[in-house]
């Protein structure tokens, strides 16, 4: 196998400005229906002879009236038109199959081309929903040059199926304009100005009623916009007409963040032949995090999150994420992360007909510690413990193993929340240097809810219990400690929560537990006792 290495960018947004980007317009004129032909006739039906079929088409509730929302190109040769009624279609023609539109499937077919799209760069954003830009900039030249790259992505596209429409420049609107309305291709800056001005004024992305509105005025066309004076434009059809012209034309930025966080260090291995099996994978894995290490090294930083990305063959893309409690370089550690967490998900991983491109992404990085352990291995132990937290969560998950940690709150049940020890590890300290909020001593478990005791025997009006009955069974009491009493937080319980006097208890048996009264005798209601946890 050959592996080729490369670098993502770091940013976790990007701006798309004309003077330093290119971006790449992806439009997709038919996904609805590419969608119903990709199920009937596979993934390659473009590329074949289409079965003799009736047109697809779908249809959807439009102003209290079924129309047609979604046409094939062969039900647009028949004259078929968006927004055209269900019954006036089937009265042209009867054999017309329509069928419902699904726009949450259409949703899922963008998501699955966004994440195919990544093979190319990690900038990719959704435009709408039928489109997508891509910031390539920086990136064309490993795929030779920006007409390969595009031509490469759209043929295929093609062959999975779906049809698309591409366009390179340096402005996200214009990319759009050229994509969606003109001939598509690579613009280049010189030629920006010529290419938009013979394209109609909707490729500037404006509402209805603009678009409306410009053509009686006989400005049909962007060329017939940018030759009229601006300030009547502004006056006449506010200033957001002049700022989508200024955004096609590369004068004004226009941000465009990226569906997915973008990783801080990424490399990946594209390979001559597809690999699928289990050890392949890992094989792999292990030589792209040999070609981060250097990386991680002149950064000062270990990884914390990683994710392995899988482009399969035909398209779809799988990723597996794992986490780390300790910083990481060592690609044996990183790729053994890796294995336990393929042993969980490989046998819902469908390697098809191989992976082509395998991915490893930092998602996350902490400062790495390089403190060396003494001869006696005092680190050894926390080592250790590390790993095995690691080997676990990768294996069952981050939350298989908890935590606590204390919070701002005198209410037992609000004082400890339960985290997943992954969180914990990379924040201890000596026990010297955690300074703990002062509380008496407190049962080794606590109930999530507090269960009703009966109470056969008590002193009052401030005593402890001397016979109480629980879970069917009577105790004596022979030893308590109390009360101590906890005022409930009015901002969150309300102004008339009653306090708490708890208790420690131990019974004749040795058993001691942790109760509390809440009310105090005297009042119009007797007060009610409740087990809230055990000491052992």
């Amino acid at each position: 196998m050959n592996a080729n290495f490369s670098l993502s960018p770091s940013q976790t947004s990007f701006v798309l400005q004309a003077s330093r980007q290119r971006i790449l317009a992806l439009s997709f004129p038919h996904l609805p229906t590419d969608r119903i032909a990709r199920r009937r006739w596979g993934l390659s039906w473009r590329s074949t002879e289409r079965p003799e079929a009736p047109p697809i088409v779908c249809s959807g509730k439009l102003n209290n009236a079924m129309r047609l929302t979604a046409l094939d190109e062969l039900a647009e040769r028949l004259g078929l038109k968006k927004d055209q009624g269900v019954a006036e279609a089937r009265a042209m023609y009867p054999t017309l199959e329509v069928a419902e539109e699904d726009p949450a499937a259409d949703r899922r077919l963008l998501e699955a081309i966004a994440d195919w799209c990544d093979r190319y760069t990690p900038l990719v954003a959704f435009d709408g929903k039928d489109g997508l830009f891509l910031d390539i900039s920086g990136c064309a030249h490993l795929f030779g040059g920006e007409k390969a790259l595009l031509k490469d992505v759209l043929s295929r596209l093609f062959h999975m199926g779906i049809d698309a429409r591409g366009a390179i420049s340096s402005s996200p609107g214009l990319s759009w304009a050229a994509s969606r309305f003109g001939q598509g291709g690579v613009i280049e800056d010189e030629e920006t100005e010529q290419v938009l001005m013979s394209l109609p004024v909707a490729a500037l992305r404006l509402e209805g009623q603009t678009v409306d509105a410009l053509r009686k005025l006989g400005l049909k066309y962007v060329g017939d916009v940018i030759d009229a004076p601006r300030a009547p434009l502004t006056r006449r059809f506010g200033p957001g007409l002049l700022l989508r012209l200024d955004q096609a034309l590369g004068r004004e930025e226009e941000p465009v963040s990226p569906r997915r966080p973008v990783a801080s260090l990424s490399a990946e291995s594209r390979l001559i032949e597809p690999i699928g099996t289990e050890e392949q994978i890992l094989a792999v894995t292990r030589q792209v995090a040999m070609s981060l290490q250097p990386s991680l090294e002149t950064r000062g930083v270990g990884g914390r999150a990683f994710e392995l990305v899988l482009f399969r063959v035909d398209g779809r893309v799988f990723r597996i994420a794992v986490a780390a409690s300790q910083p990481l370089r060592e690609p044996k550690f990183i790729a053994g992360l890796f294995s336990e967490r393929l042993q969980a998900v490989y046998d819902d991983l469908d390697a098809g007909y191989g992976f082509e491109i395998l991915r490893l992404n930092v998602l996350r990085h902490d400062p790495f510690n390089e403190a060396q352990a003494d001869f006696e291995g005092d680190r050894q132990g926390e080592i250790s413990l590390s790993a095995f937290v690691d080997r676990v969560s990768a294996r069952l998950g981050a939350d298989c193993l908890q935590s606590f940690q204390l919070r701002e709150s005198h209410v037992p049940e609000r004082a400890v929340i339960t985290v997943p020890v992954m969180d914990r590890l990379p924040r201890r300290k000596a026990a010297q240097d955690i300074q703990l909020p002062f509380r008496q001593e407190r049962p080794l478990r606590l109930f999530a809810t507090p269960e009703p005791v009966e109470i056969m025997l008590a002193e009052v009006p401030d005593g402890p219990p001397q016979i109480f009955r629980w879970r069917r069974l009577q105790h004596q009491v022979a030893r308590s400690e109390g009360p101590e009493r906890i005022a409930m937080e009015w901002w969150i319980d309300g102004d008339d929560a009653e306090a708490r006097d708890y208790f420690r208890i131990e019974d004749e048996t040795g058993h001691r537990f942790w109760i509390y009264r809440r009310g105090f005798y005297g009042r119009e209601l007797d007060p009610r006792w409740f087990m809230h946890g055990v000491f052992a």
